[in-house]
């Protein structure tokens, strides 16, 4: 089974890249107050069709390149 993420897109001015911003809500173990931790991932965008903002969901894949380990599988939401 492979991880499916969904993020907003932070930026798309590589060639059928974009990278994306996906954030995990994890509750402090002592204190109990929900930290927001996010993290920039790479996903390839065979289209380009994905822009700033845009929230997408992310299938993890093969390794593509040096940095790229995740694809576009759809737009759930385009940037107003």
């Amino acid at each position: 089974m492979r991880k499916t993420r969904e993020g907003l897109v932070v930026s798309d001015k590589m060639a059928k890249t974009i990278v994306v911003s996906l954030e995990d809500r994890v509750k402090h173990p002592r204190y109990s107050k929900v930290i927001r931790r996010t993290k920039k991932v790479k996903a390839h965008d065979e289209e380009n069709t994905a822009g700033p903002g845009d929230r997408v969901l992310l299938m993890e894949t093969r390794p593509l390149s040096a940095t790229k380990r995740w694809r576009l599988v759809q737009i759930l939401e385009k940037a107003k």
